[in-house]
């Protein structure tokens, strides 16, 4: 009965101890959240007397750079999936079907095309009105180009590939105008 008593006590005891530990880190947690909840409050303070709203676009151009290089990287994925889709009706058909052949101008097009997505990226990245207008038309142009050009091959070749053209290259490029135009506004 003795043993029972001395046990009984040693888990009353360790019990204790992790009830006041628990509590002690209860007001661990309440202190710092306290501490970050204040931090908070002085952030506020100090963004409510700057003149400068929360826009993004407003902040720096690197932002609707990086806008503008998720629509290249989207036209080349399309592109991949595109050149696979087509080698696999291909090989599927036995080779019964045309063959797709570019001459040397129609290569010099794509090329220069698609190396035509890195200009309104730099042109982010100048920060004066007229590269502004320039990036905005030409990425325009950019998108609505792709935009055809994708959804004319995804006709021919499958519907895949014109759900994957709009939510690959056309989604991204109206998000990078519409951020353009915001731009453009706020300046």
């Amino acid at each position: 009965m003795a043993g029972l008593k001395h046990v009984g006590a040693g888990l009353r005891n360790d019990a204790i101890r992790r009830r006041a530990y628990f509590i002690q880190l209860e007001g661990t947690c309440s202190d710092l959240v306290a501490r970050f909840l204040a931090r908070g409050q002085r952030s506020t303070a100090r963004s409510s007397n700057s003149d400068r709203s929360g826009d993004v676009t407003e902040k720096k151009p690197v932002e609707l750079a990086l806008a503008w290089l998720i629509p290249p990287v989207g036209a080349s994925i399309f592109v991949t999936i595109q050149c696979f889709s087509y080698i696999n009706s291909y090989v599927g058909s036995g080779g019964a079907m045309q063959a797709i052949t570019f001459g040397p101008a129609a290569l010099f097009g794509v090329s220069f095309f698609y190396g035509a997505w890195v200009i309104p990226p730099l042109l982010a990245l100048a920060g004066r009105r007229a590269s502004d207008w320039a990036m905005l038309v030409l990425g325009g142009l950019l998108v609505i180009l792709s935009m055809l050009g994708g959804v004319s091959d995804g006709l021919r070749d499958g519907i895949h590939l014109v759900a994957l053209e709009l939510l690959a290259v056309t989604l991204p490029g109206a998000v990078a105008l519409i951020l353009s135009w915001r731009h453009m506004r706020a300046r």
